[in-house]
């Protein structure tokens, strides 16, 4: 390879990647917890169809996005060079108001500009043109990020008064061990979200680039490509599932968990993507039955119906895992 590609190389790669799955997700769960901050009204709002909290948490959700889009390019260039991207995260802090989430927004992103210097300047003397390019590009989608984020960190936040209005017999049904069986719903989605993107740019790997058949030659096709995009289209799904989940248990005052269980786990081969990701959506089917099954008990009806909707569409993702493996 004309590129100089060594063990220290591919782990600063990784580390970028580490900081993009953090950012990703923080970005995601501090959108989500929006959803809480929204119901504060502030006099300027008060005549407007929208919050301060609505128009900030789509800026969030937004970068969430293109942070992961950025994780995604860097695993793939990994793979293209013959290393292995990780699954792991950076250190996640969610924070508990917009100004906090704007300054934690400005640290993260000030990180991620000292790394990705270091980053290019390492592809240039590699002679890693591609790597240099796209890092350059990412610098400069993060360095807007970074400006964004500093408008906000003088945001004059609502102060959280004590509620002088007793709690409501209905709420007492969210209890500490209600929020943990929901946060385990979370964390199963980060691990699908981590596994099934990962396993998406692993196709980039010239072992599962290889055309071995006449019919893969002639479609310029094979089998991990199909089923990296298959895994594109679900890990989507998997983050909007993280979203509505997590949403519920911050409307609720709950606290949303960050770190994924049972931990990623990638496999070598389609066969074996396919494998992993089928027991994954099996032990998730079972979890969030559990969780209607306790919902109903609760009488907690949006719960509920919430999870019979994921339910639904993580049992088509078995199935479409199923189908590949007969």
């Amino acid at each position: 390879m004309a590129v100089k590609v060594t063990p220290e190389y591919i782990d600063l790669l990784n580390q970028a990647v580490e900081r993009e799955f953090q950012v990703s997700i923080q970005y995601f769960l501090q959108h989500a917890k929006m959803e809480k901050l929204i119901r504060k009204t502030i006099p300027e709002n008060i005549l407007l169809d929208k919050t301060t909290y609505d128009a900030v948490g789509k800026i969030l959700k937004e970068i969430a996005i293109v942070e992961m889009k950025h994780a995604a390019s860097i695993m793939e260039r990994i793979y293209y060079l013959g290393g292995n991207a990780t699954t792991k995260s950076g250190k996640i802090t969610i924070g508990d108001s917009l100004s906090e989430f704007a300054k934690l927004g400005v640290k993260a992103e000030e990180e991620a500009l000292i790394l990705y210097r270091k980053i290019i300047q390492a592809a240039a003397e590699n002679g890693d043109w591609e790597t240099r390019e796209i890092f350059e590009k990412i610098y400069g989608e993060e360095e807007g990020h970074l400006f964004k984020f500093q408008e906000y960190t003088n945001f004059q936040d609502e102060k959280e008064e004590p509620s002088k209005v007793p709690l409501p017999e209905w709420r007492k049904i969210y209890t500490d061990d209600y929020f943990a069986l929901l946060n385990k719903a979370v964390a199963a989605e980060i691990t699908g979200i981590l596994q099934y993107t990962n396993q998406h740019e692993k196709a980039a790997l010239l072992e599962l680039r290889m055309k071995k058949t006449p019919l893969e030659t002639i479609t310029g096709n094979n089998k991990p490509a199909v089923v990296s995009k298959l895994l594109k289209e679900i890990f989507m799904v998997e983050m909007e599932h993280l979203e509505k989940i997590s949403e519920r248990i911050y409307l609720l005052d709950g606290e949303a968990v960050f770190t994924p269980d049972p931990l990623p786990v990638v496999g070598e081969t389609a066969d074996d993507f396919l494998k992993l990701d089928h027991a994954l959506e099996s032990s998730a089917i079972s979890l969030y039955r559990q969780i209607i099954e306790e919902a109903l008990k609760r009488h907690d009806t949006t719960t509920r119906r919430i999870f019979e909707d994921i339910v639904m569409q993580e049992e088509d993702h078995f199935w479409t895992f199923d189908d590949f493996l007969r």
